[in-house]
Formats: C-alpha cells, sequence, structure tokens
C-alpha cells in the first residue's frame, strides 16, 4: 500500500484511513457499503451514477487491501463478479505462488486508477521478484448501488484474459532457442510480433529441440493456445530450434504493421515455400496472419483470372469487358467508385484495374460450373483443403461452391471466400512460379510431416499471371504502392467490403524476385492505402 496507508476492520469492512487525506473511518465504511452521512436512513438509500472519488478511492484501497494480504474472496466481495475474482485473486496465492504483494497506486483518472505490483514467487526453495503495471475502473453496482471493481482479469496481470490463470511449476516444455535461417537468434524483445508463434514453437518441439524444463509463472489460456512464460524462476536448458525465417524480413515486417492497426503480414519464398516472415499489429494479440478467415477481397482475382484462363474462358489478352455493373441472379454488383467503363477491355488490362464487373461477366461462361473456382483453389493453388502442415497452426483458406449471388461475390473475393495473408502471399507464389509449394515456419524434416501436394499451373497460365501482375505494380492499381521497387516485381490490390462496417478491409500481395508477401489491415480502406505500403517494405527488405 502506499505511504501513510493503513488497514482496519469495523463492523467486518476494510475501512482504509489515509493520513492527511481527510478521510474519517465512518466516511470511508459509508462509501464502500453506499451509505451516505445522513443516519440509519440514508445508509440503506441506493445510490445511482457514477462513483464518486470518495468511493473509487475507498473501494480500490479496500480491494488493494484485500489482494495484499493474500485474501482472496474478501479482495473479490470488492468486485462485481466475486465468483470468477475469487477464483483468480485465490489462485494468484496458490497456483502462481506470488506473495509479498505490495500494491502502490497511481494517479486516479475519473474512475480508473493505475497502480503496480510488487510480489515474490516462490517455488522449491527458490525465489524472484515479480513486478508489473495495472489498473482498475470502479462502478455502480447494478443491484446494490456499491461501488465496485469493474471485474476484467487484466486488473490482475495485463495479459491475462478470459478463463486464463496463473501457473508456477515447472515448465510444460523445455525452453528453446529459436534462430532463422542464418543462424541469427530470434526473441520475443527484439521480434514483439513473434512472441505468439515462438511460444507455440517451445509448446509443439521444445522437446525435439533436445532442451530440458526449467521452473515458470506462467500464463494458461482458456483457448489452450501455448503457455505465456511471465518469469523465469530456475533456467531449463534450451533446444535450438532452426526456423525459415530471415531476420531482416522479420524486422521490416514487425516495424511495417506497427504503422497501420489490425495489420498482418506474411512473407514467403516462391521457389522453396519457406516461410521468410510473419508479423501481426493487432490488439487482441491473434496471430491473423496464419489464423485469420476473412474475405481477401480483390486479391483473389488472382485465382479467377487462373480459373478463367485454365478452362478456355479468355486469356490475358482476350476479352474481358468492364461494364458499368454487372447483375448475377438479381443482385447488382458495381465498380470502384470513379472506374471507367471500357467495354473493349482484355483481361489483363481489367485485371490491373481492378474491374469486378470484369470478372462476374465471364463467369456464366462455359463450361464454368458453380464449383469450378472451388477446384481451381484446390488442384492448382493447394487452397481450402484444411490439411496444410506449416509447423503451427494455420488456416489454409476456404473456397466453397458456391451457387446463387456468392458464385458472383466468390470471384472478386467477397462472398464465402476466407483467406488471410499466408494463403494469398502462398497464392502469389503459385501464380508467379507455376508450383505450389506449401508454406512452412519449420523444416518438416524435424518431426516428419508431410506438406500438401497441389498439381500447380501450366506454365502458359502461369506466365500470363505474372504479366498481369507486373502489369499491376507498374501501371494499375498497385502502381503507387511499389513505386521505388525494382528489378522484377508484381502486385494485386483487393478491398473487401464488411457487413457493418464502414471502411472496407484493406489488401495487397505482391512479389519481387523470390519473395512472395500478402498483408491485410482489418478497416484499413483500399488495398494500396494499408496493405500495400506494408507488403512494399517487407519486399524491400526481402531481395
Amino acid at each position: 500500500m502506499g505511504k501513510g496507508v493503513k488497514v482496519a476492520v469495523v463492523g467486518g469492512v476494510f475501512a482504509v484511513m489515509v493520513g492527511g487525506a481527510g478521510y474519517g473511518v465512518y466516511n470511508i465504511v459509508s462509501a464502500v457499503s453506499g451509505g451516505g452521512s445522513g443516519g440509519a436512513g440514508a445508509a440503506e438509500t441506493k445510490r445511482s451514477g457514477p462513483p464518486g472519488a470518495d468511493e473509487v478511492r475507498a473501494t480500490s484501497e479496500a480491494f488493494f487491501a484485500a489482494w495484499e494480504k493474500g485474501d482472496g474472496a474478501g479482495a473479490a466481495s470488492y468486485t462485481d463478479n466475486a465468483q470468477e475474482a475469487g477464483a483468480l485473486l485465490t489462485g494468484y496465492g496458490e497456483d502462481a505462488r506470488i506473495g509479498a504483494v505490495r500494491i502502490t497506486p497511481g494517479k486516479v483518472t475519473g474512475t480508473t486508477v493505475p497502480f503496480t505490483v510488487k510480489a515474490t514467487v516462490r517455488y522449491d526453495g527458490t525465489s524472484k521478484p515479480l513486478s508489473y503495471a495495472s489498473e482498475l475502473t470502479v462502478v455502480r453496482g447494478r443491484t446494490t448501488g456499491r461501488a465496485l471493481v469493474d471485474w476484467e482479469p487484466s486488473v490482475v496481470h495485463p495479459d491475462l484474459k478470459d478463463g486464463d490463470t496463473l501457473v508456477t511449476g515447472e515448465s510444460a516444455q523445455p525452453p528453446i532457442e529459436a534462430v532463422d535461417r542464418d543462424g541469427v537468434v530470434l526473441t520475443k524483445e527484439k521480434y514483439p510480433s513473434l512472441g505468439p508463434v515462438l511460444d507455440t514453437l517451445r509448446e509443439k518441439y521444445g522437446e525435439q529441440a533436445g532442451g530440458t524444463p526449467g521452473v515458470e509463472l506462467v500464463i494458461k489460456h482458456a483457448d489452450e493456445t501455448a503457455d505465456t512464460p511471465l518469469l523465469t524462476l530456475a533456467e531449463g536448458k534450451p533446444g535450438r530450434l532452426r526456423t525459415t525465417i530471415g531476420a531482416a524480413v522479420q524486422d521490416a515486417a514487425e516495424r511495417a504493421v506497427r504503422r497501420f492497426a489490425e495489420s498482418s503480414v506474411v512473407a514467403v519464398k516462391p521457389s522453396t515455400g519457406e516461410v521468410l516472415a510473419v508479423a501481426n499489429h493487432r490488439e487482441d494479440g491473434f496471430n491473423a496472419a496464419f489464423q485469420g478467415q476473412v474475405a481477401p477481397g480483390s486479391t483473389m482475382k488472382i485465382v479467377t483470372a487462373a480459373m478463367l484462363i485454365d478452362n478456355g474462358v479468355t486469356s490475358m489478352n482476350g476479352p474481358a469487358p468492364c461494364p458499368p455493373t454487372a447483375t448475377w441472379q438479381s443482385q447488382t454488383f458495381k465498380n470502384l467508385t470513379g472506374m471507367q467503363p471500357d467495354e473493349g477491355a482484355t483481361l489483363a488490362n481489367s485485371f490491373l484495374r481492378s474491374c469486378n464487373t470484369a470478372f462476374i461477366k465471364l463467369i456464366d461462361e462455359q463450361p464454368l460450373t458453380d464449383a469450378s473456382l472451388t477446384q481451381e483453389a484446390e488442384q492448382r493453388f493447394g487452397l481450402g483443403r484444411g490439411d496444410w502442415k506449416t509447423g503451427i497452426a494455420s488456416f489454409d483458406g476456404s473456397v466453397p461452391a458456391s451457387g446463387g449471388p456468392d458464385r458472383a461475390a466468390n470471384a472478386i473475393g467477397q462472398g464465402q471466400v476466407q483467406m488471410n495473408p499466408l494463403t494469398m502471399a502462398s497464392v502469389t507464389a503459385t501464380a508467379i512460379t507455376g508450383a505450389f509449394r506449401q508454406p512452412y515456419l519449420v523444416p518438416p524434416e524435424l518431426d516428419g510431416r508431410q506438406l500438401r501436394q497441389a498439381d500447380g499451373l501450366r506454365a502458359d497460365t502461369a506466365a500470363q499471371l505474372k504479366q498481369m501482375m507486373r502489369l499491376t505494380a507498374t501501371q494499375g492499381t498497385g502502381r503507387d504502392a511499389m513505386t521505388g521497387l525494382s528489378d522484377d516485381i508484381g502486385a494485386k490490390t483487393g478491398s473487401a467490403e464488411v457487413d457493418g462496417k464502414a471502411t472496407s478491409d484493406s489488401w495487397f500481395t505482391g512479389f519481387r524476385n523470390d519473395v512472395a508477401a500478402a498483408a491485410m489491415a482489418q478497416q484499413g480502406g483500399h488495398g494500396g492505402d494499408a496493405a500495400g505500403p506494408i507488403v512494399a517494405a517487407v519486399l524491400r527488405a526481402g531481395s
């Protein structure tokens, strides 16, 4: 507790007496219990409205006092969810072995109280100091009118989420020293976005890497993702795990995504399938780069164009008229605002301008069916079978056979199509090489994984796709983002509309020599606005 703060028990309720603060015992108890200064009748009056400054201070100090004493149930009684709070706060001392707790409140802002925690973690004769910062908010209880701590697990530790627990003990897996393709050590401190990935690699490959476990305080997550270590009490022996990451590319990816909210990027090496970088900048910490399942917008036109070419519907220099609108089974589709129609457009021209109507007008041509896009995605690009083995959890896309309006919407990356930056980077890699090479982060030789196989593209189809992407990067919608990049470059932009969101998701995929990358920035606008600069930064570092 802060200097000059003492705790007394009055009638079974913690009262906080703050030297020089002008609070008497009676007033503090009244504030916590919901009473006032007007006698017994006033004490029974249910208060309403936001808690006042006296209530915020009294409630938070009483909560802190019980927490410091190791009284989980007592501390929980000052929250608006005593059952959940009690379980976590009790486990704080029992399962996490955290004691000697000292909490220092910071400057109160409204009803929010920041604070720092200093404590000691003890296990089997070993102890280590623990310190961190968190905050709580005081709210009015809905039924009682009492001022209560608005319960969130993050009150106890900022990294805790619903259902998570704190545990101290022998590590479930030995630590690892993950290194990049050239032996550079990859750490959370240097590459923060890799933190969850490194935790997952440790969980999956700790034993195979040859290490021995230590003793740690960890967060065990309710969603069964890898434990998050918070403090090491006894060092284990780390095993060395080589990954396919390129440190320079990863560094560029980390810096690039930090410029845009809710953004993710993946870079792969098309000639091998090796993942060179994976980075996320998201509030929820989710690895959307590998596991996201969202509409990719017009980046999907790479696969749709391949379907049109492979089925003889048209070719790069063949017709693909771009009218102002296109109607498919009673649903009308439009182009981006300001796009000039071109009834004499070729596929290359409609691709580089990202004309929606051109692609929709062609999907009813023979021999195309509701399943044609699905077949192209699965058989040629290796997508949508649920069998990629990258080394960590990943989603390999979904392109379901769809009838009705969704058949048209799927063709332009909307409807039921779901992708992520990993799958779209792979699409680009397949498009420019003609061969599908399943992306992977950990060499399959380590654990004998069998990588996904697919037919890949005919050489003439791949050549046309690569040239159309080159034109998009130099003359089309990808030009601004790719300006300044030399050598062999190509791109495809995308904007994906999301129900209930005024701003579309920004998508971009591109290549430079033997590096392919894809990025998304949710609610980032047009493809070149947010995702484009991310991809360009990664490609600049990768070649």
